[in-house]
């Protein structure tokens, strides 16, 4: 990509309004639109989004962006960067305000994986073209103002954590802020608080017993099964006595091989929801305490996995960066509920690591279906690929390349953005 813009020798660099990067984006609708209905044609689970994320690279390549795939050694992440190089400050100015230390970074991500049976029913096909046309036409101006610009791909939010493994192998250490912008149902949008979600831990268990013939000699047997209904019962007493806003639910993923067979193994997955991480980490240990009781009652044994996958952490909205980008959606006619206390409890996201780690966005658009048509439902992958939808995917993404510009335009946003997380307690990651 070209980003060198010639400017008037000692002029600071013109800001360009909302408006131009909208047309910007709108330029790019037709992309778009057929990128989210191919990412919806051939869904791919978490970790194996070859296809998409090749789509997605070759999208960038077509506008003269490279980008590499298999970043961050996960094979289906990618990561594309315009503008300042790491650590340079020749160009990182604000208008007026001379040269900054370091270039601001500010990091547009994308996912792209599907659920397992329904497709693109969490949206993500819209996630990716949000991203990837909120950096394409971002990324011009960000270079223009010295700044830096990422579009970093992530695999397998439904089902790996891939946001955390990024993270882990440093993908983010130099990132200052984030944003990507997320489905839902309806026509609306989250208040300029944006949304609050759940962090959520995965609790795998199999229990094993003893194969016996369940009508010759049943009294030789120790059923696993029997262990594994104990404890799916037992989490659901549990749930009388939790918090409103946490969660708790699971599936039997093993439940034996025939019924004149006394099941010698079973498996069950458990997913223990809660809206602040002490909470996360105490029901954890209340649901491993119900697992080790129904292997007691039921004289097998239970092997416990905590944490299969790495844990995703409550979401912290940074109100300074939500309150730009909704600025932005808002000059697309769209109206933005008032702020109010953020919800707690519910779905649960990777960018909530991400939120932890660096000042994030993370603001929910409505795609103009019927209210009760949620994510995770069948009916609404099909509505991704509606006129509606795309007319949504393309005013969030002028609004999230607003947001990235005036990041890295406005020193005052950023210093705002930073106060406000400290004041939430700064970067933090997981500790297991």
């Amino acid at each position: 990509m070209s980003t060198d813009v010639p400017s008037a020798a000692g002029a600071a660099p013109a800001l360009p309004g909302d408006a131009e990067l909208a047309a910007a984006v709108e330029r790019l609708r037709p992309e778009l639109a057929r990128l989210a209905r191919e990412l919806y044609d051939e869904p791919e689970i978490g970790f194996e989004e070859h296809a998409s994320v090749a789509r997605i690279a070759a999208l960038l390549a077509a506008h003269g962006v490279d980008a590499e795939v298999g970043a961050f050694g996960l094979d289906t992440a990618l990561r594309a960067v315009a503008g300042a190089a790491v650590g340079d400050a020749s160009g990182a100015s604000d208008p007026g305000a001379g040269v900054a230390a370091s270039a601001p970074h500010f990091a547009i991500i994308a996912e792209y994986d599907a659920l397992p049976g329904i497709g693109h029913a969490c949206g993500h096909n819209i996630i990716a073209a949000v991203a990837v046309g909120a950096f394409l036409a971002a990324a011009p101006v960000v270079a223009r103002l010295g700044g830096r610009l990422s579009l970093i791909g992530t695999p397998a939010e439904e089902n790996g954590g891939g946001k955390e493994l990024i993270i882990r192998a440093g993908g983010f250490d130099d990132v200052d802020a984030a944003g990507m912008v997320h489905p839902s149902s309806g026509s609306g949008t989250s208040s300029v608080l944006g949304q609050r979600t759940s962090g959520v831990r995965r609790v795998a268990v199999t229990f094993h017993g003893r194969a016996a013939h369940a009508a010759g000699a049943p009294w030789l047997g120790r059923n696993a099964l029997d262990g594994v209904v104990t404890a799916y019962q037992s989490v659901a007493q549990l749930r009388q006595h939790i918090l409103p806003t946490d969660r708790l639910h699971g599936i039997i993923t093993d439940g034996g091989a025939a019924p004149n067979i006394v099941p010698e193994r079973a498996s069950a997955l458990f997913y223990v929801r809660s809206a602040d991480v002490p909470a996360l980490r105490e029901l954890t240990d209340r649901v491993v305490a119900v697992l080790e009781g129904a292997a007691l009652a039921t004289g097998t044994r239970a092997e416990i996995d905590v944490d299969p996958v790495p844990p995703y952490l409550p979401l912290q909205t940074n109100t300074a960066l939500t309150s730009r980008w909704t600025e932005a959606f808002a000059e697309r006619g769209h109206e933005i509920p008032p702020p109010a206390a953020p919800p707690q409890g519910g779905p649960s996201t990777d960018m909530g690591n991400v939120s932890r780690l660096v000042p994030s966005i993370h603001p929910s658009l409505g795609l103009g279906g019927p209210d009760d048509v949620f994510p995770h439902n069948a009916a609404f992958a099909n509505l991704t690929v509606l006129p509606a939808a795309i007319d949504a995917l393309v005013d969030a993404a002028a609004a999230l390349a607003a947001t990235a510009v005036a990041y890295v335009a406005d020193p005052e946003l950023r210093a705002a953005a930073a106060a406000e997380f400290a004041a939430s307690g700064g970067p933090s990651r997981w500790e297991g």
